[in-house]
């Protein structure tokens, strides 16, 4: 028993060699620069209306403001409130879209794919090439 008590008061980083205190430096490093390449905050500042494939807005996330966008099964609400964007009202049956809830940062989007309606958030490095239907 009075060895296990005397191993535990051994300082762990004394059980280090160099080369752990090297991996432990390029691992940080690598967690930090990932870190920083996925999860940085890119700023929103427009969002992206789009009706039947075409562009029908692009409208400032700055002024709050309610936008109705004409689709294949009818009227679609887009609102732009306090910096973000979401389809507030749309005729589709399942209302994923509207489900979807608030855009805030560039590279969401949020689809509603019977109405043929969509908006989204451009980045500057998409993660996907366009949106069809």
């Amino acid at each position: 028993m009075q060895a296990h008590a005397k191993f535990t008061t051994i300082a762990w980083h004394r059980l280090l060699r160099s080369g752990d205190w090297g991996m432990l430096g390029v691992s940080a490093l690598l967690v930090g620069g990932l870190f920083s390449q996925f999860w940085s905050k890119q700023v929103a500042d427009v969002v992206v209306v789009r009706a039947g494939g075409k562009v029908v807005a692009e409208l400032p996330l700055r002024h709050n403001r309610l936008l109705a966008v004409r689709g294949a099964l009818g009227e679609t609400l887009v609102e732009v409130r306090q910096g973000r964007a979401r389809i507030a009202r749309d005729p589709s049956p399942k209302q994923y879209c509207v489900r979807q809830g608030w855009l805030t940062h560039p590279g969401e989007t949020a689809l509603c794919l019977p109405n043929q309606t969509s908006i989204s958030i451009p980045s500057p490095h998409p993660a996907f090439d366009t949106v069809g239907y």
